[in-house]
This record gives C-alpha cells, sequence and structure tokens, in this order.
C-alpha cells in the first residue's frame, strides 16, 4: 500500500467549494478550492474528493503510470493511511482561460501508511476546468523528488 500510495500522491485539500458562475478569471475561487482540494485528500475525504475529481481524471503518478479517478480517490483514503499536513512551495498559478487553470506546487507529504512512517518529495500541477460553475479536477501530474 505505501509504494501505491507515495507512487498517488498529487496535492493540489473538506468540501467543494462553489465557484462563480462561468465567466471572468477567477482566481479567489480557484485558489479557494485548490486548497479546499489540498484539504480534502489530506483528510482522507473521500466524498467531497468524488465531488471535486472530474469522473474522465487522467492521474499521471509519480512513477509515470496514468490512472484515473477510482484509484486517485483510493490512494488518498485508504484504511490505516494518515498524513501530516503539508507546507506548499513555490506555488504557481497558470490561467489557460476564464475556466481553465494549472496550479502546482512543490511538497514534502509525511505521514503513516501501513504502520510505517513515511516521507515523500514531490512536485505536482493539478490542472483545473469550471464546468457550470463548478471547479473540478481534470488533469493531475505528480513527479518525484529525492
Amino acid at each position: 500500500m505505501m509504494k501505491l500510495l507515495i507512487s498517488m500522491l498529487a496535492l493540489a485539500v473538506a468540501s467543494p467549494v462553489a465557484a462563480a458562475p462561468d465567466g471572468p478569471p477567477a482566481t479567489g475561487t480557484l485558489i479557494a478550492f485548490a486548497d479546499s482540494f489540498d484539504k480534502a485528500q489530506l483528510a482522507k475525504d473521500g466524498a467531497a474528493l468524488t465531488g471535486m475529481v472530474a469522473d474522465d481524471l487522467i492521474f499521471i503518478d509519480g512513477s509515470g503510470k496514468r490512472l484515473g479517478k477510482r484509484d486517485f480517490i483510493a490512494g488518498w483514503t485508504g484504511a490505516g493511511d494518515s498524513f501530516e499536513p503539508v507546507v506548499l512551495v513555490d506555488r504557481t498559478v497558470t490561467m489557460l482561460g476564464p475556466n481553465t487553470a494549472i496550479v502546482g506546487a512543490e511538497t514534502a507529504l509525511k505521514g503513516i501508511s501501513g504502520g510505517k512512517p513515511f516521507v515523500s518529495r514531490f512536485r505536482f500541477s493539478d490542472t483545473f476546468h469550471r464546468i457550470k460553475g463548478q471547479w473540478q479536477a481534470v488533469h493531475i501530474q505528480v513527479t518525484r523528488m529525492p
């Protein structure tokens, strides 16, 4: 489970945040959504993640494997796993239009998996798309770091 968990790490954390209707760029609601997305992951909130992640999510894990929504959520909600709060470093926000953006950062995730402590350093890029006024993660890319 530890190997799967580490390979599936992506941060892009409680319940979905309502966004403004489609229209002008909404970086404020985007950042609030990205923060809520990160908190949902760390809190292992599968219900929140289900609404925050598009059904056709493309998730590229730290090993380069292409996965989907089910795998992404399972990686964050495994029994016996727990996560410490994270600090995002070098956060970037790239607006690709009024309803699409990439939010990325570097972080070190610490926690317990399978009864053993772990630390994983990685950089991630979460692509969010605002559909019918709601932001959703549509593409997640994770790169492990030494």
